[in-house]
């Protein structure tokens, strides 16, 4: 069973369902047995890096879901700002990442973008992959929706999974191992964010 984290952060029905649309069973909890069961985990996020951390480490669900990681090896899936709290730190707060990737999440930088773009980022964006991925079958010229002023940026290179244009190129995608996040919303993304779903269920 896929289960998506509660720890009082994210779209979770909003992902449940297009988990359903997608032929999918997965349950939303926040109780350590049912994590401790789970075949795959789902880290949902959203709002303020430091917000996030705050809340995930008060839920007292770090070191299950840890165990499940590190130890048991399921696959994980974070999603935007879930993606983010995979890495060691961020310039949006104060608080440590999980350290899970080494590398930053960091805000837009207006003076690299070679035109003009509102900061936040709202809208829909076409990835590049640049790696072969179960994640990514049959999502060739794939497009996904993206709400969000910082990014990730990782400090080995073989980590990235997919970038996008915003003004620069910027990852969108990471995979290590079990270890697996995107900055956009698959739930927002109708079949394309479907697609990636189902994948993420079957391919790992």
């Amino acid at each position: 069973m896929i289960v998506i984290i509660d720890y009082g952060v994210g779209n979770l029905t909003s992902i449940q369902n297009m988990f359903r649309k997608a032929g999918v069973a997965a349950m939303i909890s926040s109780n350590k047995t049912d994590i401790e069961n789970a075949s795959k985990i789902l880290l949902p996020g959203m709002g303020a890096f430091d917000n996030c951390m705050q809340k995930l480490n008060e839920s007292g669900l770090r070191n299950t879901i840890e165990q499940k990681v590190f130890s048991d090896k399921i696959p994980v899936l974070g999603i935007c700002v879930g993606l983010q709290m995979f890495m060691e730190n961020s310039e949006e707060g104060n608080l440590e990442g999980l350290g899970w990737i080494k590398g930053s999440t960091i805000r837009f930088k207006p003076g690299l973008m070679h035109v003009t773009h509102k900061i936040p980022n709202m809208g829909w964006l076409e990835i590049d992959s640049k790696k072969q991925s179960p994640l990514l079958t049959d999502l060739e010229n794939a497009r996904f929706y993206f709400a969000h002023s910082y990014h990730v940026k990782t400090a080995n290179a073989e980590d990235e999974l997919a970038s996008a244009y915003y003004g620069y190129d910027f990852t969108v995608g990471i995979e290590r191992d079990n270890i697996i996040g995107v900055q956009f919303h698959p739930e927002k993304s109708h079949r394309f964010g479907m697609q990636l779903l189902k994948n993420f269920s079957e391919n790992y």
